[in-house]
C-alpha cells in the first residue's frame, strides 16, 4: 500500500508538472504513508504496556473497538474507489486541455484522498503492531482521532473535484470555485458540524 500510494503520487504529478516533482511528490507520499502505516505503531509498541482494562469494562471496550474498525473498513472502499478514479482521470486526452489551476486543484484533491485512506488504514495497523490485537483505551483513543481526521482531507479531495468537474461543465472559474466551497460546507456539516451539535445536546441532557 505504501509503496503504491506513492508510486500512484508520482505518476500523477510526473504528468502534471514533471519528473522531479513527481519524484518528490511519490517518495513524500510514501514516506508520510509509512510513518502512519509501521512507524507509528512500532513507537507506540515501545511505549505499550499490554495491560488489559478490568474486565468489567472490557466487553464495552471491545465493542466500542469493533465498532471504530467496521467504521474504518466501510469508508476505505469508497475513498480508495474515488482515487482509483482520479488517478484514471488524469491520463484522459481532454484533460490535459484544462487550465493549470484546475490541474493542480485535482492534483490536491488526489493527494487529500490518498492522505484520507491512510489515516482509515491506520488503525487496523496500529491494533496488529502496537498493540499485538489486544484492546486498550489508548488504542481506543488514537483510532477514534485517526478515523474523525481522515474524513477532513476526505472532504477536501470531494470538494476539490467537483470544483474541477464544475469548471468541465460550466467554463467559469467563480463557478467552479462556488460550486467547490459549497460542497465542501455541506460535507464540513453534516460530518463534523450536526455531529457535534448533537454531541453537545446529547451531553445537555444528562
Amino acid at each position: 500500500m505504501t509503496l503504491g500510494l506513492g508510486a500512484t503520487t508520482f505518476v500523477v504529478f510526473e504528468g502534471l508538472f514533471n519528473r522531479n516533482i513527481g519524484i518528490g511528490a511519490g517518495i513524500t507520499f510514501a514516506a508520510v504513508a509509512f510513518s502512519f502505516l509501521y512507524a507509528l505503531g512500532l513507537i507506540l509498541r515501545i511505549g505499550h504496556t499490554g495491560q488489559m482494562p478490568p474486565s468489567e469494562k472490557q466487553t464495552l471496550l471491545k465493542t466500542k473497538i469493533e465498532q471504530l474498525l467496521t467504521e474504518a473498513r466501510v469508508i476505505i472502499p469508497g475513498a480508495q474507489a474515488l482515487l482509483g478514479f482520479q488517478f484514471v482521470v488524469v491520463f484522459v486526452r481532454s484533460f490535459a486541455e484544462l487550465p493549470g489551476w484546475v490541474k493542480m486543484t485535482h492534483a490536491a484533491a488526489l493527494a487529500a484522498v490518498a492522505l484520507s485512506v491512510v489515516l482509515l488504514m491506520t488503525p487496523a495497523a496500529l491494533h496488529r503492531i502496537a498493540y499485538d490485537g489486544e484492546n486498550s483505551q489508548s488504542f481506543f483513543r488514537i483510532s477514534s482521532a485517526l478515523v474523525v481526521a481522515a474524513a477532513f482531507p476526505l472532504a477536501v479531495g470531494i470538494a476539490a473535484d467537483v470544483c474541477v468537474v464544475g469548471f468541465r461543465i460550466t467554463g467559469g472559474a467563480r463557478l467552479a470555485s462556488l460550486s467547490g466551497g459549497v460542497s465542501l460546507l455541506i460535507l464540513m456539516t453534516f460530518w463534523f458540524l450536526y455531529p457535534l451539535w448533537l454531541r453537545h445536546a446529547r451531553r445537555a441532557r444528562f
